[in-house]
């Protein structure tokens, strides 16, 4: 499936060209920039005149370049790249933390450990929602009355789908804000601000990066809310490095590249374990049918490199599994060129409780794969092998 965005517009958003003829915007790495006097200097922090002041601030040009691009890929009115991508959704509850902040559905281990654990330690509200229908969305948004309704689809590592569109209506019928994390789909197969989200959230650590060689996030939206979000980014210290912010950059060029064939692979490989006798059920939003059919190929115009399964039997079969596999590394993280594999509950939901653990469905059983861009063909094989022998 095509994606939205074409690799022209990954290529040329944002184009630059400096005096010396380079398309790409150069490295600033530099902490300041010196002034010709303090009134210029003050026009610049006063927000008069545009320019470069601190890094910290986020006032480097290599790293605002990267948020122009990152806005238009996210069709945003702006965007702040951040040191991570938790760290990028730690400033966002930290903003909008006044009224509380309701989590739906299924979402990153660590997302949960803040909303469960360390923000109500600093006394913020929070609340959390395992239904995702909207009944019980707005039952709960009317009796806990939040600022910020938070989700996260497809959800890591079930890939559960939630509705975008419908969801927005029903979070700003009741004067509240929506924020997705879109990690998994990026904007290449899904855009939650065209869909009337609020605010996009990403790990640029994962597909925006693309190549496990750089930690970095992204947070997007309208720029009256940026503006203020910034200020928890500069004073938490939570700014992008700015060789990271290059890096970043020249990953973005081929996005669109590296998603289709991300896509084309993981749709291969979840419909070969989904007829697998020994897999008990496989997690992929390109499967049909599929749950969410009603609304799924209006909201994603592609599904994704990442697929998990139940393997047929217990945390020690799966763990035995992974073990076996030559192409697939072990490892945690996700979105690189390489494939990896890993059992969430020793990785991204490592620590959760047995409760939480039950409620996102997440077991010893569950695999979860990144699908890289190696040849399809060894990578069948490679799982294939894996099965055989364990």
């Amino acid at each position: 499936m095509k994606s939205n965005l074409t690799m022209t517009e990954c290529i040329h958003s944002n184009s630059h060209q400096n005096d010396q003829g380079s398309p790409q915007p150069p490295l600033y790495d530099t902490s300041l920039f010196a002034f010709e006097s303090t009134q210029t200097m003050r026009d610049v922090i006063e927000g008069k005149t545009q320019g470069a002041f601190y890094t910290r601030y986020g006032m480097n040009p290599t790293i605002t370049a990267l948020e122009s691009k990152l806005a238009q890929l996210d069709q945003a009115e702006a965007s702040l790249a951040f040191s991570s991508g938790m760290a990028a959704i730690s400033a966002l509850f930290m903003q909008f933390a006044t009224q509380g902040i309701l989590c739906v559905g299924d979402v990153y281990g660590g997302t949960q450990q803040l909303l469960s654990k360390y923000l109500p330690a600093l006394g913020i509200k929070t609340f959390r929602l395992q239904k995702t229908d909207l009944n019980s969305v707005e039952t709960a948004m009317k009796s806990n009355q939040p600022t910020l309704v938070f989700i996260e689809t497809p959800s890591n590592p079930t890939l559960h789908l939630q509705d975008i569109k419908r969801l927005a209506k029903l979070v700003h019928a009741n004067g509240a804000f929506l924020a997705v994390d879109n990690t998994f789909a990026t904007p290449i197969n899904q855009c939650p601000i065209a869909l009337g989200a609020d605010f996009t959230v990403q790990s640029a650590t994962k597909y925006l990066g693309g190549h496990s060689d750089l930690t970095a996030g992204v947070l997007s939206g309208p720029i009256v809310h940026l503006e203020a979000i910034n200020e928890w980014r500069k004073n938490l210290g939570q700014t992008i490095a700015t060789e990271v912010a290059h890096k970043l950059s020249r990953s973005l060029l081929t996005l669109v590249l590296r998603v289709e064939r991300h896509n084309f692979n993981a749709q291969l490989i979840a419909n070969y374990l989904d007829t697998h006798p020994q897999v008990r059920k496989t997690c992929y939003p390109g499967l049909t049918p599929h749950p969410e059919n009603d609304f799924i190929n209006q909201q994603m115009s592609g599904f994704g490199g990442m697929v998990s399964f139940y393997i047929e039997g217990d945390a020690a079969m799966a763990e035995r599994f992974v073990d076996l596999l030559n192409v697939f590394a072990i490892a945690p993280s996700l979105g690189g060129v390489e494939s990896l594999a890993t059992q969430p509950i020793y990785t991204s939901h490592y620590g959760l409780s047995e409760e939480t653990l039950k409620q996102a469905d997440v077991d010893g059983s569950l695999i979860r794969l990144s699908v890289g861009l190696e040849d399809i063909k060894d990578l069948i094989n490679d799982l294939e092998q894996a099965f055989r022998r364990c």
